[in-house]
């Protein structure tokens, strides 16, 4: 699907005249020839995102233009994996995971996870975990349907939340984000649901290239597991108001 080139912290992922629909800064739905996973520096500053990317693009030498992700996490961790029509790419760093207790009550999760910085105390300040962000990009060699395109990044992000909570006990970060692109010179496909050879191998593939990229920077001992063990984080601890139809 994709040609993937790696230089000067920026991760490009070409194939001409590619549909994108990116849940990330600036996304929704395209068309481009290409687009970029970017790694920002600790303690990064910048406010005026569109002219941050413009000079890392053009610093990388890249003259193509296209969706755009942002992370803390090294590109020398994006991992890619490929099964049948679908190629993904993905960054995973779980310092920031987002937790979302289903059992017991509020202050049962409160006691369990902080779900503040503060809550946790200023030891956090003193860690030195990667920082976090769990970005996917999936492409199939496949046309999809608008709406079919969009539930690809559903199953991506059903794949990534799983793949996570097995590994770190959350099934996100604060500020995950996921692309998914299709060619629309290939087959048509009208459906993209987790039965399909398209969701399939979309499932595959995400945990496949999640694994992958948490392995190159975690060992068994140094992934957080939950808010508690991370340098940051948040908890839904809250109860909603429901009521029937």
């Amino acid at each position: 699907m994709f040609e993937a080139t790696r230089r000067d912290g920026v991760c490009r992922l070409v194939r001409p005249e590619t549909r994108w629909l990116s849940t990330g800064y600036a996304g929704g739905e395209s068309r481009a020839d290409a687009a970029f996973n970017v790694t920002v520096p600790e303690g990064w500053p910048e406010t005026d995102l569109d002219a941050y990317i413009e000079r890392r693009l053009s610093a990388a030498g890249f003259d193509e233009r296209g969706p755009t992700l942002l992370t803390g996490v090294g590109q020398e961790h994006a991992r890619r994996a490929r099964f049948g029509p679908v190629e993904v790419v993905a960054t995973a760093g779980v310092s920031n995971p987002a937790e979302l207790p289903i059992d017991g009550e509020p202050s049962d999760w409160d006691d369990a996870s902080p779900a503040s910085d503060a809550a946790a105390g200023d030891d956090r300040e003193e860690r030195d975990d990667p920082v976090g962000t769990v970005n996917v990009l999936v492409g199939t060699t496949r046309s999809l349907e608008p709406g079919a395109l969009a539930n690809l990044v559903a199953v991506a992000a059903e794949a990534k939340a799983a793949t996570l909570l097995a590994r770190c006990g959350a099934p996100g970060t604060t500020t995950d984000a996921v692309v998914a692109a299709c060619d629309p010179a290939g087959d048509p496909v009208t459906f993209s649901g987790s039965a399909t050879e398209v969701g399939n191998a979309a499932r595959v593939c995400v945990r496949d290239a999640v694994r992958a990229s948490l392995d190159s920077r975690y060992d068994a001992d140094s992934i957080p597991r939950g808010v508690g063990e991370a340098s940051y984080g948040v908890v839904a601890d809250e109860r909603a108001t429901v009521s029937p139809i």
